[in-house]
Formats: C-alpha cells, structure tokens, sequence
C-alpha cells in the first residue's frame, strides 16, 4: 500500500457537488484515498509520509477519457488520408501484431496518458469494431499486464467482430505463422475468459463489452439480431459497462426499440446526426454519451452535446485517441469542443470553462459508472490527482484558475500525475520508469510490425 501523501500550499480545484475552489488548500492521502482536503491548516502527516509543495499549480482530480482506442499508438502516419489509415490499420491488426506489440504499445499509450494528466480511460481493444482482437486471450493479456505496471487506470472494450464478413488473422506465436479464422461466438468466449480474470485482480483494471452499431436494416438479420442479444447479456449478467463506438442517425432508437440494448451502464461514443427518437431513448434508458470533439465522425456530423446535457444525459469527453491525427491530450479536447459548438451556435458563450472541467473528470466518471470513486477531490474518494504547472507565460496571471484549465493549458503543462495514491510522475519525470525504454520498446514492436505488414 502506498504510504501517506500531503500536497500543499496550491489551488485545489475540487470539482466536488459544490465546485469548491481553495486558493492555498492542501490534500492529505492515506492508503491510496483523500483523507483530508481543505484549506485550513493541513493535519500533520506521519513520520514517512511524502510531502510536495504545490505552490505555482494548480491540484485538480485526474483527466478521464471515456473514449479512446488500443493499438492506434503504433500506426500514426500509415495513411494519406483517414480512409488509407483505416484500411492499413485493421491489415496491421490482424496480420501482423503479437503479444509484443500489444504490450509495448499498451505501455507507450499509458506513457502518453500520463505525461497529458489522464488518469482513466476506456479503450477498445482494436481498430473498430471490425478488428477486435479477441480471438484468443493472450494479446489482451499482455496489454492489461503492461497498463498495471504502468499504474494508470483503465476500462478495456472487448468484443466480437461484425459477423457479416469472414475474419481471419495471423498468429506470430510460432513461425511461420498461422492463420486464424475468427468467429463472433469464439470472440465472445474469450470476453467472458476477459471479464473473468480481471474482474477482481486489479481494482485499477476493469472489462468492458462492446458490439459493433448495427443499422436497424441489420437487426432484420437474425445473425446479426441474436449476436447482439448475447452480447447485452453478457454484460448485464457479468455487471460490466456496455460500449459502442459509433451511433448516428436512428441507430439508438432502432437498438433501444428491437433488443432493449441500452440502461444507466451503457456507454455510446460519437452520437452524431441524432433523431429525435434517439434523444428520446438516451433520455428514457439512462445510457450515456462519449462526445468526441476531434474525432473524424465529428466532422462528418455533429453531435448535439450541449442540447443532450439540457436534457439530463451524461455526455463526457473523448480523445477517441490516439490516431490517425489526434492525442491522449484531453486539455486540447476541452478547447476543441468548445469552439466546436461554440462555431455551431455562434455564440461563445457555450460550454463554459466549468462544464469543460466537468466533461473531462466527475462527468466522464460518471459516464464510466466510477463517479463514486474518481472524478473529484473528495474524502473518501481514491486519490487520481495531478498537478498542473500554472507558473507559464501562456497561463500568466495568477486568477480564474478554471478558465486558464479550460482555455489555455495542455497536457504538457502537467507537472505531477497520481493514481490511488502512487506517484506517476513528479516534475514531469516518471518514478519508477525508464521513459527511453518505453520508447525505444514500442519502436522495436514498431518496426517488426512494419516487416510483417509488407509496409517497411
């Protein structure tokens, strides 16, 4: 167990019921959880405890990213356009990966998430819902082992692939390799296996199940239809979150109507171009809204986070990370959402700095089913914290710390990054690993995926 922590002498942005804000607060952390926070006099720690001194920074909950993908760390650049990156990315994933790549790659993405200040995010576990991989358990594996000792939080979505098309995949656990052909019902197999061995391993890890959006002329398929039947009750009866990466236009209200697919554990990324009877069922089922402000299908169409959040949905934010033209940089999201809507609506007076903050921390918990556990500074609540380095030209003045968050920080200006407790990084150095490593790790897996892919 990690032993005490006291952070003092900085402005601690609570985002707590009341939004508290202390100008010279301190936060005390015992067993991996706030003991204390306030601004008063802080209680003495013990003997061993570790002290910082957070005068200049700002002390906020950790940065939650509820929408992001695993694999794409290592495919940045592989495409001339979002189309050839697709296509190249889900060969690369199911030709030519290994338990190797999966856990370098899992790695440099939570060295990423780190040094951005993201202390939980749910990733799917492939490029899409087409290339899931989850044919057997092993690359799943590696990735959960590399993020534990990592330290950062995170939810994976695992799940089966579209059954419409056939599936087949290179195992490189032996050479030559083997060709593998992947079915729905194997790949759901396996995610029971998943949710099985981590359900209680890790309290930092956790399985999701997702299933790709199904078109209501696609539910009329009775393979389609009965896929997706087993997949909501996978998840209902495992207690797990339900994920989607995809809705737009009607497909909400056709899978609320035909399968009831949806409840206050489902999480729907993207949501653009709704209909009415779409809001309607994210309103009558209690589901919630990753919005995605710098994702491709956010350019396409657009979705109506501001007129959801007036509603009572849950709406959080999402990098949709980390490819093929965006980051795990969630203060850059923040700042891209509002001047997203803000262009809609002609008027900037949407998503102000505080509901920015909101979506990427107690909201984004929220939309996870953790919002008893994380997204604020609060007692009892576990101690996500960073540290943001305010002391900056681009941050300068010392006032309205939110509005210098929402407006004009990035993820580089993170100092410190804490999970249950643990120091992550201090002074923008991690604790307890070798960044070149990491990076020299992932450029190896990097490069003999290259080989594999024909792409070198």
């Amino acid at each position: 167990m990690t032993k005490a922590l006291l952070i003092e002498n900085g402005v601690i942005v609570t985002m707590d019921a009341g939004r508290r804000i202390f100008s010279k607060g301190h936060v005390l952390v015992e067993n991996g959880r706030i003991a204390a926070i306030g601004d008063a006099a802080p209680p003495a720690p013990g003997p061993n405890a570790t002290r910082i001194d957070a005068s200049g920074m700002v002390v906020m909950p950790g940065l939650v990213d509820t929408h992001a993908h695993a694999g794409h760390m290592l495919t940045k650049g592989l495409g001339d356009d979002s189309e050839a990156w697709m296509n190249t990315a889900g060969r690369i994933y199911a030709e030519a990966t290994d338990c190797e790549f999966w856990a370098a790659e899992g790695a440099l993405s939570a060295l990423e998430r780190i040094k951005c200040g993201t202390t939980t995010a749910a990733l799917l576990f492939g490029g899409g819902p087409d290339i899931m991989r989850t044919e057997a358990p092993e690359a799943a594996r590696a990735h959960l082992a590399a993020i534990a000792e990592m330290g950062v939080r995170e939810i994976l979505g695992v799940g089966p692939n579209r059954p419409s098309a056939a599936h087949v995949y290179r195992d490189h656990s032996q050479s030559p390799y083997a060709e593998v052909i992947v079915s729905p019902e194997a790949q759901l197999a396996v995610c029971a296996r998943l949710v099985d061995d981590w359900q209680d391993r890790d309290g930092r890890l956790r399985i999701a199940v997702t299933l790709p959006v199904f078109t209501a002329r696609e539910l009329d398929d009775p393979t389609v239809y009965n896929l997706s039947c087993k997949v909501r009750d996978l998840a209902r009866e495992m207690s797990v979150l339900f994920v989607q990466d995809g809705h737009r236009e009607g497909s909400i209200a056709a899978n609320a109507e035909r399968l009831g697919l949806f409840d206050g554990h489902s999480l729907l990324a993207h949501c653009i171009e709704l209909t009415e009877a779409d809001i309607a069922a994210l309103k009558d089922t209690g589901a919630k809204v990753a919005h995605n402000p710098s994702a491709l299908m956010s350019v396409s169409g657009r979705c109506p986070a501001i007129e959801l959040m007036e509603d009572g949905v849950t709406v959080s934010l999402g990098t949709d990370a980390s490819a093929p033209d965006r980051s795990f940089d969630m203060f850059r999201n923040m700042f891209q959402a509002h001047r997203y809507h803000a262009r809609h609506f002609r008027d900037d007076a949407v998503l102000p700095p505080m509901q920015l903050l909101e979506m990427a921390t107690i909201e984004g918990a929220r939309a996870l089913s953790m919002e008893n556990e994380i997204g604020s500074l609060e007692l009892g609540k576990r101690a996500d914290i960073i540290l943001v380095n305010m002391r900056q030209p681009h941050l300068w003045p010392p006032a309205h710390p939110v509005q210098r968050l929402a407006r004009f920080a990035n993820g580089a200006d993170v100092d410190t990054t804490i999970v249950d407790g643990r120091i992550l990084m201090r002074a923008r150095q991690l604790i307890d690993h070798d960044e070149d490593a990491i990076l020299d790790r992932a450029e190896r897996a990097f490069h003999l995926m290259m080989d594999r892919a024909g792409l070198a």
